[in-house]
């Protein structure tokens, strides 16, 4: 491995045992919420999470970015993370040994608190707005990012270890998910997104899809604004948006529909009232 760092912004990243605050240099607010990302490639960090209103969170220390570079942990002068499958099999896996040193690192300062340790798999369970919420009232939250043909199962059941899907696909390696579940987690922080009220009108926030919006100009190509929206009535379009809801999450995602369904006690099949 070279000594060189490798430029990160700001920043210069380098191997090293200690979990990197990639945004040190900002404050942190006492008690913020913390995601440790445990990952062979620090450099990807923080991404799109400095963008936009996540970043801006960031830098004012609402939330908190570390990463634990899983390299130095590695076995011999190469540093080895992995190896040949047992029983044979294409691809690597990575050692449960250098990974148990990599997790105690990011357990420091843990102990006590709510911060569940997860492990971006696509054989997981799959993440909902749901976990998004009980994530976001944990104290942080700890991300194992695989590579090559995953982790070695024993490290996993040693540490208790929650396995979260993106969805029904495979990417080279959790990163980019483990950005993904970040964002959606931390814009649920009360102050993150502002106004608040946002995150309370969005799509499974209630088990349903979101209602179509709109804006201005209320005619743009031969197309319309529905005239209720226009109207002023906020029971009528309160009325609107749960109907147009209803319908898009029945006819996009049956799956949810029924589940709706079954909580509130309705006929899945009826027709929707619009």
């Amino acid at each position: 491995m070279s000594d060189t760092p490798k430029s990160h912004g700001r920043l210069s990243i380098s191997a090293s045992l200690q979990p990197r605050d990639l945004m040190g240099e900002t404050p942190r607010l006492k008690g913020a919420w913390t995601a440790r990302v445990i990952t062979l490639f620090p450099e990807t960090f923080p991404g799109v999470l400095d963008a936009s209103l996540t970043g801006k969170a960031l830098q004012q220390g609402l939330w908190a970015l570390e990463t634990i570079d899983l390299r130095p942990f590695g076995i011999g002068k190469h540093k080895n993370v992995d190896d040949t499958p047992s029983g044979g099999g294409a691809g690597m896996v990575l050692r449960p040994d250098v990974m148990a040193k990599a997790l105690d690192q990011a357990a420091i300062g843990t102990k006590g608190k709510s911060w569940p340790v997860i492990y971006l798999s696509p054989r997981g369970t799959p993440f909902t707005q749901a976990k998004a919420k009980a994530w976001s009232e944990a104290d942080g939250i700890t991300m194992i990012c695989g590579r090559f043909e995953g982790v070695d199962e024993r490290v996993l059941e040693e540490y208790a270890i929650e396995e979260v899907s993106l969805g029904d696909f495979v990417l080279t390696g959790g990163e980019i998910a483990a950005q993904a579940l970040i964002d959606a987690t931390v814009r649920l922080i009360p102050r993150v997104l502002g106004n608040q009220a946002s995150t309370e009108d969005e799509s499974f926030q209630h088990g349903l899809l979101e209602h179509p919006q709109y804006t201005k100009p209320s005619q743009w190509r031969d197309r319309d604004t529905p005239e209720v929206l226009l109207s002023g009535h906020h029971g009528n379009i309160a009325k609107w948006q749960r109907q147009m809801a209803e319908r898009l999450t029945k006819e996009r995602r049956p799956d949810l529909w029924r589940a709706y369904c079954e909580l509130h006690d309705r006929d899945p099949d009826e027709d929707q009232e619009l």
